[in-house]
């Protein structure tokens, strides 16, 4: 379809209010919002912050799970001229005060708590003058001008509700919105190092990838896309979010992925489309309700993983028309998406070519020069790409980018000869073994068909004779022995990719956001080669 003619968030609500003023932007649980009412309800929020005298490039924090509110505030505020920063609702104490200070926010809304976290509770520690006074200014965090609590109840004199911070601002003049490429977002995501770093997102650049990001899935105006992935993540916010509202298609938010409630939500409004991850494709496929029936209406939608996860969320979920991804936060969500209309081999095999407007190159880790088709090397992207680190991580932006402008991902991977990339992994995390290179995802891919194996791990450990071993850390699905599995994978992989050691586990360990954490199995497999330990139950 044609893309939409604005290039900055605001602009394109008003677009889309103008032109499609009744038709759904978002569903909150059981709530529809037309393009019209999200604009108007945005309009409260801009008019507020310009009251508080919120001025162009001021950053706002929003600390909230997957709701309507969450998009008001992203909108009203980006017309203010002011940047958005969301913060995850796994955050720590400690997390969210760094977040907090690194990115000067000044007014901060938040909810009173998700999960286990008291976002209250922190925040009274971080700022004790807004739980004491009225008027009241920070000497933590200098920058903490206002806080507003999406509660019905404010938890101290300086808070203000939601609500109440929006019914108190007058119509204000429409004052200075933003540029193409002025920042719509910071995202703080973790990585390599101790801190989590600042990605700044330009609106132009998230909406335009966003577009071509729909293109790829094949939207139009009559989806309904579920999105229970968090908009604080890049998946959510940078690629979700611009891809949906560029083609005028609707959101169904679930404030947090449940697979029961996911099932009952795409059933009940018949979602087409599907924003998903190899975890949450499982939780659903093997929920107790679960029922293809209920899945029916998918027809597309994006995930990650290995060509089994692509396979499974197409044949087992339903979406069959599902789209295998690659990028991140800093290639402004992704950079490489599989059309929706490939054979769902070829789409389970690769994760598609660039997206317009994105350029790749593959470099040998030891001369520099690019590599061949069909030769690993480390991935280089231009295009659509973050403005760069912010705050205390814009020491790393010397080292992120070439001379010549290209963002250096750290991930291996090769191309075909018809030009589709390939994920290998983590340049970190490929495996040396005997001199010869091995990616974790060729491995893992193998295991996967055997019927036993429900998850699978794979990692590298130090061995005196090879340099390193393969260890395999599986999640059995039914009854399995280490020599069946090892004899699987010899009957279908080179002899050098054949694991080493199998290691059978309850579950592997991930992050709040459900990625998998290498790092505890790789020490896990260490002490365990330096034990001579080959299986545990």
């Amino acid at each position: 379809m044609q893309p939409p003619i604005s290039r900055t968030f605001p602009e394109l609500l008003r677009e889309l209010a103008a032109t499609e003023p009744e038709r759904c932007a978002v569903i909150d649980g059981d709530v529809p919002v037309t393009y019209a009412g999200l604009a108007q309800r945005a309009r409260l929020i801009t008019n507020a912050l310009r009251a508080a005298g919120v001025q162009r490039g001021e950053r706002i924090g929003v600390l909230l799970s997957n709701r309507i509110e969450w998009l008001e505030i992203f909108l009203g505020a980006s017309a203010a001229g002011a940047v958005v920063v969301p913060i995850s609702t796994w955050s720590k104490p400690a997390e969210l005060a760094f977040i907090l200070g690194d990115a000067h926010i000044s007014a901060l809304f938040a909810m009173p708590s998700s999960g286990k976290e008291d976002f209250f509770a922190a925040l009274q520690t971080l700022v004790p003058e807004a739980f004491e006074h009225n008027k009241w200014a920070s000497a933590g965090l200098p920058h903490l001008r206002q806080l507003i609590a999406v509660a019905p109840n404010a938890p101290g004199p300086g808070w203000r509700t939601y609500e109440a911070f929006c019914a108190a601002a007058p119509d204000a003049a429409p004052g200075e919105g933003p540029n193409p490429a002025d920042d719509a977002l910071i995202l703080y995501t973790s990585g390599s190092t101790s801190k989590p770093k600042a990605v700044r997102l330009a609106h132009g650049a998230v909406i335009e990838n966003g577009f071509n990001i729909g293109e790829r899935m094949g939207l139009g105006r009559d989806d309904l896309v579920f999105v229970s992935a968090p908009l604080f993540w890049a998946y959510g916010s940078a690629n979700a979010l611009p891809a949906a509202m560029s083609h005028g298609a609707a959101i169904i938010l679930q404030e947090r992925f449940e697979p029961g409630e996911a099932l009952a939500l795409i059933e009940q409004h018949r979602c087409t489309a599907i924003y998903t991850l190899p975890t949450m494709t499982a939780a659903l496929v093997a929920h107790p309700d679960f029922a293809t029936a209920r899945t029916a209406s998918l027809r597309t939608g994006l995930t990650i993983g290995s060509p089994q996860d692509v396979i499974a969320a197409a044949t087992q979920l339903g979406a069959a028309h599902i789209c295998n991804i690659y990028g991140s936060s800093e290639t402004c969500g992704n950079c490489c998406v599989t059309p929706w209309d490939w054979p769902l081999e070829r789409r389970a095999a690769c994760q598609g070519p660039p997206l317009p407007g994105v350029s790749l190159r593959l470099i040998d880790a030891e001369t520099g020069h690019e590599v061949a088709p069909r030769q690993p090397g480390l991935i280089e992207v231009k295009g659509y790409l973050m403005s760069g680190y912010g705050g205390l991580s814009a020491s790393h932006n010397a080292a992120a980018f070439t001379a010549d402008g290209w963002y250096r991902t750290g991930d291996l991977g090769q191309l075909s000869d018809d030009g589709d990339l390939i994920f290998l992994g983590r340049a970190t995390e490929m495996i040396k073994r005997a001199g010869i290179n091995v990616s974790p995802a060729e491995v893992e891919d193998v295991l996967l068909q055997h019927p036993a194996v429900a998850q699978v791990a794979v990692v590298g450990a130090p061995d005196p004779a090879r340099g390193e071993i393969i260890v395999a850390f599986v999640v059995s699905a039914q009854p399995a022995t280490e020599a069946e599995l090892i004899a699987h994978a010899r009957a279908l992989s080179s002899t050098y990719k054949v694991p080493d050691r199998i290691v059978f586990r309850s579950d592997l360990p991930a992050t709040a956001t459900g990625k998998l954490q290498r790092q505890p199995l790789k020490a896990e497999a260490a002490a365990l080669t330096e034990k001579g330990t080959a299986h545990v139950a």
